[in-house]
């Protein structure tokens, strides 16, 4: 943003962390409606899904109560509520809060769900306690102050808290590949900027952060200790080319052993589109 953009920001009374936090809320909210229908059916979504559902169910023995950062349209959070827990789901995002509702009232699991307009950065506005904090699919990948987010999670976490998020990491290397190849070499160098970047969604934008997981626990080390972390999408390519995998299914089968089998070694849980951390609070 240049100086001039700034200047006008700050004469409306919003700073450029302000807007940017506004257009990634309309860029969710203008897809909120249709959001499940290519998600719902992208089998590399799914399955990067199922690892975090595995880790709530390994970390969080039925009844806990939970909260959702993030929630989208409520897939997780209902799910949970089946496992039964209760569940708090909260998303910047007004209409994806609106489908959260809609999810758990169908699914007769209202009582167990109560989803909530309200954004990660403004966590300080929630006074409840939790046996557990969850994210999924990198809503914490477009908050400016993580630090702050892990002060307000200690917070609401009950003593012996945990934390399972799933982030957007800055290694990917089939995106690196895909674009390379293509001669797209700054769309293949997009997650190495620092600072927020500006990602293209139905004719908006989301400002996005990626990191490497141990640059992402630092924000939290104060607060937590690193319980563990793992790749998700390694070797299986980023959900955006589902249809290479659709293609090739016998080969995809085997990236996927390779990703259940090495994700988790040193040096390879460094990359990949996402990667699932686990951190407790002290």
């Amino acid at each position: 943003m240049g100086m001039n953009g700034q200047h006008e920001l700050e004469d409306a009374g919003m700073m450029p962390d302000d807007a940017q936090l506004l257009d990634t809320q309309h860029a969710f909210d203008s897809v909120a409606a249709d959001y499940d229908g290519p998600r719902g059916n992208n089998e590399l979504i799914q399955r990067m899904r199922l690892t975090l559902w595995d880790t709530v169910r390994d970390e969080f023995p039925a009844p806990a109560r939970l909260l959702d950062l993030g929630c989208g349209t409520g897939i997780d959070a209902v799910e949970f509520a089946r496992r039964g827990h209760q569940l708090v789901a909260s998303d910047w995002s007004p209409r994806m809060v609106e489908r959260t509702r809609a999810r758990a009232a169908a699914a007769n699991l209202s009582p167990q769900v109560r989803a909530i307009h309200l954004g990660i950065q403004q966590l300080d506005r929630l006074d409840d306690a939790f046996d557990g904090i969850y994210s999924n699919f990198g809503p914490l990948n477009c908050v400016s102050d993580l630090a702050g987010v892990a002060a307000e999670c200690a917070r609401l976490l009950r003593p012996g808290g945990r934390l399972v998020f799933s982030v957007m990491g800055r290694i990917c290397p089939w995106e690196l590949g895909h674009y390379a190849l293509r001669g797209r070499f700054r769309r293949a160098g997009v997650r190495a900027a620092r600072g927020a970047t500006p990602v293209g969604m139905n004719r908006h934008t989301i400002w996005t952060r990626y990191y490497l997981p141990r640059e992402f626990y630092r924000a939290f080390a104060a607060h937590f200790t690193l319980a563990g972390y793992r790749a998700l999408g390694l070797f299986l390519p980023p959900p955006y080319l589902v249809d290479f995998c659709r293609r090739h299914r016998r080969g995809c089968e085997r990236l996927a052993w390779l990703d259940d089998r090495f994700g988790a070694l040193p040096l390879l849980r460094d990359m990949g589109d996402h990667f699932l951390i686990v951190m407790r609070r002290r």
